[in-house]
């Protein structure tokens, strides 16, 4: 019996001896024969690059029928890595890499000679098909990390305003448009030179746990309409092919909420590759980011002004030279001729830059500055996309000046606004007189699930309702009869709308007497109106005057917005 004991236990030990003989050389093979293929795929698993994101929030456009459209999302795929001091042939590695994914061979080579750098970048966005075959190849020196990038489905459209996601410096982050306005809601960050995501569940608990709850983290959905952005790039583009101007833009907007349905600008890009744009230049949103003297689309602005304080009626007249001096200079009608006694409805259809000057003068500079000044044409808009600036009123003082500067600024010229400001007044004559808040952002979807309305501010009076209601007859009798000769007018809708072409500053001084902005401004049904459209365009050619560039564009996009959102006649 005490033998079979002691012939177990010595077979038992023999097991145990065994088993961790094992247990060592399989332990050997991985540390040591192995430890580096292992060390790889360990890194390419588990560590992330520093200040990216752990998730980004999305960005949704809105349709006509609520539902959300993707603008822009997160990706994920892989980043490839080449370790240099690994690469034992770097041209055997190049080679074997290249049928799997886009290198470049110079930086390849280049960072394969760096034999100190632990990690070199050389391939983004490799989808997971193209990171299972190179990981196949069992490279040693190559190294798959898990990687996450930002996608705009829709490519160029709404590219202003999208803006992109890049790095400023190691960091990820949003660098233009709502990327960067909104990069406190949309970014989710870590900190540190590089961070172990799995390690991070047991370290940073406590920080997980004790989080502030009330971090605005989230999705945002915005009130640009896709197919609506898509006729008004489409409109941009035939404007840019026929009359080549230097920038052209627009605005569709709902004049009551200031909500964007459409907002673009030609020369565009696509966020997607934003790295291969030449000119950083088509970043900017001019819409926002610049400031334009706008020309005679201030006119009915103007008129609006003269008309609430009672200095003039539909029914005033004055007599018109054609010509007359201010300050010691010249001030003309676009064509220098005389009118002789003219209806202040001329003024707006013939528009009459001497016109505009006495209904100026009549109101007073002091009344007609402060005005200018309440439609918020020197202040930002506060709309929701970054970098935006302010108008200059300067030549207008606090209404004390040169007489000229103020009858420049009666026809929109020696003052300049930005063309979102601009759209936002000219709003005030189709809403009754109030200058609404423009915005693109009407929810935040928050990381908790809970999704929140953006919140309208208060909008301000600024005219009297019975004087936009009489601006507003005004302009329809110019879209009706004066615009085109009344060729563009729809039987059944009443449309108010007015051109602008302003010449261009000189920066040697003055203004060029060959170089034109073009706008447009129109709002539809005119009297309860559904949309204001806002055009522009810098420098076109071939032709002198924004009738010409810019109305039947106007009309093209008016006649689609009432076919797509269904708008009923009111005539």
């Amino acid at each position: 019996m005490k033998s079979t004991l002691v012939f177990r236990a010595r077979i038992l030990c023999a097991v145990f001896i065994v088993a961790a003989f094992v247990l060592i050389l399989r332990l050997y093979f991985v540390q040591i024969v192995l430890g580096d293929s292992y060390a790889q795929d360990a890194m390419g698993q588990y560590v992330q690059r520093a200040g990216d994101e752990v998730a980004r929030g999305d960005i949704f456009f809105t349709d006509k029928d609520g539902e959300s459209v993707a603008a822009a999302v997160t990706q994920s795929g892989w980043l490839l890595v080449v370790v240099p001091k690994d690469l034992k042939d770097p041209q055997i590695v190049y080679d074997a890499l290249s049928p799997h994914v886009e290198l470049d061979k110079e930086r390849f080579f280049a960072s394969a000679a760096k034999g100190d750098d632990p990690w070199e970048e050389m391939a983004q966005r490799v989808s997971d098909e193209a990171a299972a075959e190179i990981r196949a190849l069992k490279l040693p020196g190559v190294v798959l990390v898990q990687d996450k990038w930002r996608n705009y489905p829709a490519k160029q459209l709404a590219a202003q305003t999208l803006g992109f996601v890049g790095y400023k410096g190691e960091v990820k982050t949003g660098v233009y448009g709502l990327e960067l306005a909104w990069q406190e809601t949309l970014s989710h960050k870590r900190e540190g030179l590089y961070v172990n995501p799995f390690a991070e569940i047991f370290t940073n608990a406590r920080a997980a746990l004790s989080a502030n709850p009330a971090k605005q983290e989230g999705s945002i959905i915005i009130s640009i309409e896709p197919t609506t952005q898509a006729q008004l790039e489409k409109t941009l583009d035939e404007v840019m092919s026929e009359y080549t101007p230097r920038v052209a833009g627009g605005i569709i907007m709902d004049p009551k909420t200031g909500e964007i349905a459409a907002l673009a600008l030609r020369p565009s890009f696509d966020p997607n590759a934003y790295n291969t744009v030449e000119n950083p230049a088509v970043f900017t949103n001019a819409l926002v980011e610049g400031r334009y003297e706008l020309g005679s689309i201030m006119k009915p602005l103007t008129m609006a002004i003269g008309l609430d304080v009672g200095a003039v009626t539909p029914q005033t007249t004055y007599y018109d030279t054609g010509c007359f001096t201010r300050s010691g200079k010249k001030v003309c009608n676009h064509d220098k001729r005389a009118r002789n006694t003219t209806p202040m409805q001329q003024v707006l259809s013939q528009s009459l830059n001497l016109g505009a000057t006495f209904v100026e003068e009549r109101a007073g500079s002091a009344t007609f500055t402060k005005y200018m000044k309440s439609l918020g044409l020197e202040e930002k808009t506060e709309i929701d996309l970054p970098n935006e600036v302010t108008g200059d009123l300067s030549p207008l003082g606090e209404g004390v000046g040169p007489e000229v500067n103020f009858a420049a600024a009666s026809f929109g010229q020696g003052i300049s606004v930005t063309p979102i400001a601009m759209t936002r007044a000219l709003a005030a004559l189709a809403n009754g007189g109030k200058l609404p808040n423009p915005h693109v952002v009407t929810h935040v979807k928050f990381s908790s699930g809970i999704t929140r309305e953006v919140e309208e501010k208060e909008r301000r009076q600024i005219f009297k309702p019975e004087t936009t209601e009489a601006v507003t007859r005004m302009l329809v009798e110019v879209y009706d009869k004066a615009l085109l000769d009344g060729k563009l007018k729809q039987e059944h809708y009443s449309i108010a709308a007015k051109t602008g072409t302003a010449q261009l500053v000189d920066s040697n001084g003055g203004y060029y007497s060959d170089r034109y902005l073009h706008s447009f401004f129109g709002y539809f049904p005119a009297h309860d109106a559904r949309f204001i459209v806002f055009l522009f365009a810098v420098e076109p050619h071939g032709a002198e005057f924004a009738s010409a560039t810019l109305a039947h564009p106007f009309l093209d996009i008016t006649k689609f917005l009432i076919n797509y959102y269904s708008i009923p006649p009111d005539r």
